[in-house]
């Protein structure tokens, strides 16, 4: 049985997807961002006379690029749009959402749903977010590293076996990854170089198997061994994330490692690194304090990486 299961953690939302007890999927949302599949109330602010994009205006005063306009449209026109991708950031810019204009208030999508959950099975997420926060994931003779580029999201296989050993052997890692990651968009994969024609259909014919339920448009490896991928895109990918806020993403996975600590005691400590500290918010705190029903204490160590946290609950003392 395949089912997405919810943990409502502090600053954010988190979701896995679980199939015969292992992790198959992964996504994330922070709270305020939209979600593909979500249906809002719009007005139309912009639009080129007869073209059938344009940009609306939510109720929540949010901007979003529309399409699939009616012609005849003008600007002030009032209805729904369905959210097909989310806001990302990139370097030095963010990039509107996007969303469709719903004729007769039809709707064909909506956000997956799945079980809500107090906890996930320890080690679950964490494995997902490790991965994700060093962008590679490692298999039998070599690794695959992952990096996120304006244009595309990139993935390195490299190893010490041989080039055609190699490319297979990565293979499943790479499947892995695009479902972990929550990759979508303009994918590329730089396979090593194979010269034999065999050698790179076999690669193929191990990425249609690995991917057969994994939506996608994929070209044929080439000579240099470069395979392009091309699958919805719906928002930032856990990468997306951690490229462009790694502290964010750190300071809510310490919220996290906080109220999964155990012990005895009045008083739980947290000790982060101190770019961390002016991450938790105050009323994050406050909420991690009702969630344990403890006094929360921030300490803050510089010889901690980001991505490694430490909680422990202590007396008052």
């Amino acid at each position: 049985m395949v089912t997405w299961l919810i943990e409502h953690g502090i600053g954010e939302t988190r979701k896995l997807l679980i199939e015969g007890g292992e992790v198959v999927a992964a996504s994330l949302q922070w709270p305020g961002e939209l979600t593909a599949g979500e249906i809002h109330t719009a007005r139309l602010t912009r639009k080129a006379g007869g073209a059938r994009r344009g940009t609306v205006t939510l109720e929540n005063g949010r901007e979003a690029l529309v399409d699939h306009l009616p012609r005849e449209a003008t600007e002030g026109l009032r209805g729904q749009v369905r959210i097909t991708r989310a806001s990302i950031a990139e370097r030095g810019r963010l990039k509107l959402p996007q969303a469709r204009w719903i004729s007769g208030g039809a709707d064909d999508a909506a956000p997956h749903e799945g079980i809500a959950t107090h906890r996930f099975e320890a080690g679950a997420w964490e494995e997902v977010w490790h991965a994700a926060s060093t962008g590679s994931i490692a298999f039998v003779g070599g690794e695959i590293l992952c990096a996120v580029t304006p244009g595309m999201t990139v993935i390195d296989v490299d190893g010490a076996l041989s080039p055609r050993e190699l490319a297979l052997a990565a293979v499943p890692a790479i499947a892995k990854a695009l479902r972990w990651f929550d990759l979508g968009g303009n994918i590329g994969i730089d396979f090593p170089s194979l010269e034999a024609k065999a050698d790179r259909r076999a690669v193929d014919d191990a990425m249609a198997e690995a991917l057969s339920d994994w939506p996608h448009e994929r070209t044929a490896m080439n000579g240099f061994g470069f395979v392009q991928i091309i699958a919805r895109l719906e928002g930032p990918s856990l990468l997306h994330r951690f490229a462009t806020s790694r502290v964010g993403m750190c300071a809510r996975y310490a919220l996290r490692v906080a109220e999964r600590v155990e012990g005895n005691g009045p008083v739980l400590l947290l000790i982060v690194h101190p770019a961390l500290k002016a991450k938790l918010k105050p009323e994050w705190l406050e909420e991690l304090g009702v969630r344990t029903g403890l006094e929360v204490r921030i300490e803050v160590n510089p010889a901690l990486a980001l991505e490694v946290p430490q909680a422990q609950i202590i007396s008052d003392a």
